[in-house]
C-alpha cells in the first residue's frame, strides 16, 4: 500500500512539473535555468510542441524567436515570429516576453528576414496586411524596411540613390519619428555625411545609433549592414571588391545590431559553455571576392579557408573563416592585424 501511495505521489509530482513547464511563465523560468542559450532554445522548442493553450504557445514562440534573433539564428527567429503572429491574441504578460500584437510580430519577422539576407521573404511580409496597418509605429517600420530591402539588393552606390532620397525625406517626417534614429544611421552609413551623425548625437544622445557613430558600440556584422554599400568612416571597413560581407544581430525594432546577451525572466542565460570553433571574416555572393579576402588574410600568416552556405533565398554565399587555435586567441590576433571578425560557436 505504501509503495502504491508512493507511485501516486511521484505521478502527481511529475504532472505538476509538466503543468508548470507547459505555461509560458514556467517555460521561461525553466529555460533560464539551462546551462547556455543553445540549451534554452532546444528546451523551448520541445516545450512548445507539448503546449495546448494557444495564448501560452504564442508567448513562448515570441520569447524563443527573441532568443534566436539575439543569437544570430535569423531564419529560425523569422519562422517563430511568424508562428506567433499566426496565433490569435497577444503574448501573455510574463517577464521577458514582450506583449506584442500580430502586426508587430510580422515586423519582427521582416527584420529577421533582412538580417538573414532573405529579402524575398521580407518583401512577401511587407506586402501582407501590415502594409495597411493603422498603427503609426508599424507603418513607419514598414516604410523603413521597404528601403532596407531595396538596399539589400544594391550592388553599387548608384543603386542606392532612390533609397537615399526616400530616407532623406523620411528623416524629416513626423510620421517616421519612431524609426528616425535608424533612418539617420542608415543615411550616415550610405553617404558618410557627418550631418547625420551629428544629428544623432544631438537629438538622440542615449540611443544605440548615437553610440555607434561615436564609436562606443560596434554594429555586429549582419547581411544587411554588409550588403549595403557604405561610406560611414566609423563603421567596420568590410567592403572587398564589388561584393560585401556578413554575421549576427540584437533584437531591436529597426535598430542597429549591438552585442548583448539575451535575458530570461529570472536571470541571464549564460553562453559560457559554448565553444568557439572558428572566426568568420566575411561572407560574399561572388566567390572571386571571397578568394581575394582569403588571400589577403593568408598573406598576414593566417590559415584562412572558404566555406559555402545556401541561404533561405536559395543564394549561395561564400564564407571566409579561420579556425580557432588552442589558446583561443585567433579573434584577437585577426583584429590586431586589421581584420574585422566574429566568433562562430560549436
Amino acid at each position: 500500500m505504501k509503495k502504491f501511495v508512493g507511485i501516486i505521489a511521484a505521478f502527481c509530482c511529475s504532472t505538476l512539473i509538466f503543468a508548470q513547464a507547459a505555461t509560458a511563465k514556467g517555460a521561461v523560468t525553466a529555460a533560464s535555468n539551462k546551462g547556455n542559450v543553445n540549451e534554452a532554445i532546444s528546451y523551448l522548442k520541445t516545450t512548445i510542441e507539448k503546449m495546448t493553450v494557444a495564448s501560452e504557445k504564442r508567448s513562448v514562440y515570441t520569447f524563443l524567436a527573441g532568443l534566436e534573433e539575439q543569437m544570430g539564428s535569423y531564419a529560425d527567429a523569422q519562422k517563430h515570429y511568424v508562428a506567433a503572429a499566426g496565433i490569435a491574441g497577444n503574448a501573455q504578460s510574463v517577464a521577458g516576453i514582450p506583449n506584442k500584437n500580430s502586426e508587430q510580430l510580422v515586423i519582427d519577422a521582416i527584420r529577421c528576414a533582412l538580417s538573414a539576407g532573405d529579402y524575398a521573404a521580407a518583401d512577401s511580409y511587407l506586402t501582407s496586411s501590415v502594409r495597411n496597418s493603422k498603427d503609426a509605429d508599424v507603418t513607419a517600420h514598414v516604410k523603413l524596411y521597404e528601403q532596407w530591402s531595396a538596399l539589400c539588393k544594391a550592388k553599387s552606390s548608384d543603386d542606392t540613390k532612390e533609397s537615399v532620397s526616400m530616407l532623406r525625406a523620411y528623416s524629416e517626417m513626423e510620421s517616421m519619428k519612431s524609426v528616425r534614429p535608424s533612418v539617420l544611421l542608415t543615411l550616415w552609413h550610405l553617404t558618410g555625411e557627418n550631418s547625420y551623425s551629428e544629428k544623432l548625437k544631438k537629438s538622440y544622445p542615449k540611443s544605440m545609433e548615437a553610440a555607434v557613430v561615436k564609436g562606443e558600440l560596434q554594429i555586429l556584422p549582419t547581411p544587411f549592414w554588409y550588403f549595403v554599400p557604405k561610406s560611414g568612416s566609423d563603421l567596420p571597413d568590410i567592403n572587398v571588391g564589388s561584393d560585401v560581407v556578413e554575421s549576427s544581430s540584437e533584437k531591436t525594432e529597426g535598430k542597429p545590431a549591438v552585442q548583448k546577451e539575451p535575458k530570461t525572466e529570472k536571470t541571464e542565460v549564460s553562453s559560457g559553455a559554448e565553444k568557439i570553433v572558428k572566426q568568420q571574416l566575411g561572407l560574399f555572393r561572388d566567390k572571386v571576392n571571397a578568394e581575394k579576402l582569403r588571400d589577403k588574410v593568408k598573406a598576414k600568416g593566417f590559415d584562412a579557408i572558404i566555406e559555402s552556405e545556401v541561404r533561405p533565398s536559395g543564394t549561395t554565399y561564400y564564407l571566409v573563416v579561420v579556425k580557432e587555435n588552442k589558446a583561443g586567441t585567433i579573434g584577437k590576433d585577426l583584429k590586431n592585424a586589421g581584420f574585422e571578425c566574429y566568433p562562430v560557436f560549436d
